[in-house]
């Protein structure tokens, strides 16, 4: 009998295949007799489950089932964690090396006042090295006397200010037990005495002040050397830098920041020169108000208004206040309201002529970024951070305003413009002449 399938009326039907096992095997004797091979195993198989099991849906995407707003909310949130962050980071670098950082700030600010100086020179001619040269002698020259004529004027009239500061609080006493503020003169006397108790039991501070203060004039004075020989190369080779810069950003975004730059450069530049410019007017003219008024130091007051007018809205109220005081404690309450008039309307003229006229569309800040930048920055880095962050802020707009356009610019030319009809609101037409000798005639 053959092996194969067996055709008993039943189609498909699959036999035992047989095996013909020799009757000698290298010597040894078997039988002849047919065996039949292991039958293969039927694949294993899942039962069907029962009748009575319930349905079991799937469960569902876990990402799909947070509510869109939650995932939004929650990818900013890490980015704004990120980014503060950094941001604190930068602080505590920034803190680390601030005598380094202020210097850096300061000599681009002198820089950037300087710099139409050098241009000027060098479009009559001169080399650049020489006009370089010229510029940065006369401006710093310019600066060391104006710090030598304020400390002169201060020793000079350092002791009859005393005398007239002592005269004006023995006034300014009477005035106030003359008031109708009901003040009496045990409550004057017991104030002075307190203020004497604070200075005898502050005495180790204020001394270790005083032995601090060696250390302060040591580090402005490696501040001021160190602004100096940075404004020096910033005038020199302040565009190399600029273009060494560059190669350091990454190709997709060189574009960008090579015209955002210069558009911040001049933001900057007409800031330090609008600033300029509107505390000068105000130093003065003030000066000249307290000079016939009798004031003392008439001349360093008018210096330190030109320099608080750095300081935007607060500057101008520190510095006025300061000159009021000083007309008070020594003229008097009358030559102190003739003080404060003249400094108001100073400031009113600036606020509402000069810088709008000076400063223009150059600089455009909101007052109330304005305030909150020079807190924030008086609160970080003290003075300095003060005079820094409005035009830090100004720098900034002026750079996020060009990168947007720029994007979206970018945007506009890498799109693919549309073709034939697509291009059109409507399907295009045939002008009447052409229209006419296109058609058929009979």
């Amino acid at each position: 009998m053959g092996d194969g399938p067996v055709g008993d009326g039943a189609v498909g039907i699959l036999t035992t295949p047989r095996t013909q096992v020799p009757k000698t095997v290298d010597g040894v004797p078997h039988d002849g007799a047919e065996h039949a091979a292991p039958a293969a195993r039927p694949p294993e198989s899942v039962p069907a489950p029962p009748a009575y099991a319930p349905a079991v849906a799937a469960r569902p995407d876990p990402v799909a089932a947070v509510p869109w707003g939650v995932r939004v909310a929650a990818e900013v949130g890490w980015r704004l964690l990120v980014l503060a962050a950094t941001l604190w980071v930068l602080a505590r670098v920034i803190t680390t090396i601030e005598l380094v950082v202020l210097s850096f700030t300061a000599a681009t600010l002198i820089t950037a006042l300087l710099q139409p100086t050098v241009g000027w020179l060098r479009r009559r001619g001169l080399p650049r090295g020489l006009a370089t040269t010229l510029t940065f002698i006369g401006g710093f020259v310019i600066m060391g006397l104006v710090g030598w004529f304020v400390v002169w004027q201060v020793q000079d009239n350092i002791d009859s200010v005393s005398s007239r500061i002592q005269e004006g609080i023995t006034e300014l006493k009477g005035w106030l037990l003359k008031s109708p503020f009901h003040v009496t003169e045990g409550q004057i006397n017991s104030i002075a005495k307190n203020l004497q108790d604070a200075i005898g039991a502050n005495t180790e501070a204020i001394t270790s002040a005083g032995l601090e203060g060696v250390t302060v004039v040591l580090e402005v004075f490696t501040g001021i050397l160190l602004a100096m020989f940075t404004t020096l190369f910033l005038l020199y080779d302040g565009r190399r830098i600029w273009e060494w810069l560059l190669k350091l950003v990454p190709g997709a975004a060189r574009e960008g920041v090579a015209g955002a730059g210069p558009r911040a450069w001049r933001t900057l530049t007409a800031y330090v020169r609008g600033t300029v410019i509107v505390a000068l007017i105000d130093a003065i003219f003030i000066g000249i108000g307290l000079y016939f008024l009798n004031v003392p130091l008439a001349v360093p007051l008018a210096v330190f208004i030109f320099l608080f007018a750095f300081i935007p809205l607060i500057g101008a109220v520190v510095s006025g206040a300061l000159a009021c005081v000083v007309a008070l404690v020594t003229q008097g309450v009358f030559q102190a309201l003739m003080v404060l008039a003249v400094v108001l309307a100073v400031q009113q003229i600036e606020g509402h002529v000069l810088q709008p006229f000076i400063l223009g569309r150059a600089v455009r800040v909101h007052p109330l970024a304005v305030i909150l930048s020079v807190a924030a920055g008086g609160l970080t880095a003290g003075i300095g951070g003060a005079v820094v962050a409005v035009p830090l802020v100004a720098v900034t707009n002026t750079v996020v305003g060009y990168v947007r356009s720029h994007s979206r610019e970018q945007a506009l030319r890498m799109s693919v413009a549309p073709r034939g009809a697509t291009a059109l609101g409507v399907a295009p037409t045939l002008p009447p002449a052409t229209r006419a000798a296109e058609e058929p005639r009979d």
